[in-house]
């Protein structure tokens, strides 16, 4: 089978490459996937470069989320050969076949393709482990949602949406606004460069967010501090601006609103019954047609150097996903 392998880490993609592989053998308790699509995540880029907390020993085959056919499962497993599945674990997806344990998959919703379901997990579990769980969304809400155009940032811009919020969709690129607002019917898309803290104020009449979702940090996160109304929740995903602000705590105080930090996965390894729980209602609201995720290109396998390059220069608008085979 053919696998896409990281070799050695580089910062030009140099030590990855597509190579042939055994079909993995299950180990106990394991389910054999023929993948079918695999979606492109950030840190899938940065483990090419070890610059991800989670840094496997190389080689290793890339690709943290997948949707496929099952093969083979072990007996009790829930699942039987045909079966559509999505999920995935912190690598192999980008490959040929897949095996991984049975409770790191589930059945794709009604209506989802192979790649949809292969862009749904991640980004939608982050979104609702933020939004729902953790900032209690309610209707009429505003949401300011920072990296709209990424992966993450889409999906929170489209669940918040669905769940009745008003969306403020917020990417540093004037070339993307249009773009995002092709993909989601948010109520608003500006430009995060700068101080937009006086735009945010226009658009909510003054009242700010209740929300601030920000996987970028740096000095999106500074200025977001401003755009937080009282009682509302300042949320840290990530920092793909590459620097890690800080904040003094007299902040917060003052204008009365929380900091919090967001790990969805480890999230749900902490509360496994609230994960489940999580997993299913994104699948109805995904059955429902509530929610899409939006694929920006979909590329055989063979042309994975095209999507990453893509990733790098933040050209994407959604998710990138690649279909093994082709």
């Amino acid at each position: 089978m053919e696998a896409l392998r990281v070799e050695q880490l580089s910062s030009d993609l140099s030590g990855v490459a597509l190579r042939d592989l055994p079909v993995p053998e299950p180990g106990p308790g394991d389910v054999l996937v023929r993948v079918h699509a695999s979606s492109l995540n950030y840190p899938d880029l940065l483990m090419t470069r070890g610059e991800y907390q989670f840094k496997p020993e190389v080689p290793f085959t890339l690709g943290l989320e997948l949707a496929g056919e099952v093969v083979s499962a072990p007996e009790g497993a829930g699942f039987a050969p045909g079966d559509r599945v999505m999920g995935g674990a912190k690598t192999g997806g980008m490959a040929d076949y897949a095996a991984l344990p049975a409770s790191n998959l589930r059945r794709i919703p009604e209506g989802l393709s192979f790649a949809q379901a292969a862009a749904m997990g991640a980004a939608y579990s982050t979104a609702y482990t933020a939004l729902v769980e953790i900032g209690r969304l309610q209707p009429g809400q505003w949401v300011l949602v920072h990296g709209a155009s990424g992966g993450v940032g889409l999906a929170a811009c489209d669940l918040a949406k669905a769940l009745g919020a008003r969306v403020i969709a917020a990417t540093h690129r004037a070339d993307k606004l249009a773009r995002i607002e092709q993909a989601v019917a948010v109520d608003a898309a500006i430009l995060n460069t700068g101080r937009f803290r006086e735009e945010v104020a226009r658009i909510t009449d003054g009242k700010l967010c209740d929300i601030v979702f920000d996987p970028v940090g740096g000095d999106v996160f500074d200025e977001s501090t401003r755009c937080v109304a009282f009682g509302g929740q300042l949320q840290v995903i990530g920092f793909v601006s590459g620097r890690i602000p800080e904040i003094a705590a007299n902040i917060p105080l003052i204008k009365g609103f929380s900091v919090v930090g967001v790990r969805a996965g480890e999230y749900a390894r902490r509360f496994p019954e609230r994960g489940k729980a999580i997993a299913a209602e994104i699948d109805a609201l995904a059955s429902a047609g509530r929610i899409t995720p939006h694929i920006d290109r979909t590329l055989p396998l063979s042309r994975w150097r095209e999507a990453f390059d893509a990733m790098a220069a933040g050209e994407i608008v959604g998710k990138v996903v690649l279909e093994p085979g082709r």
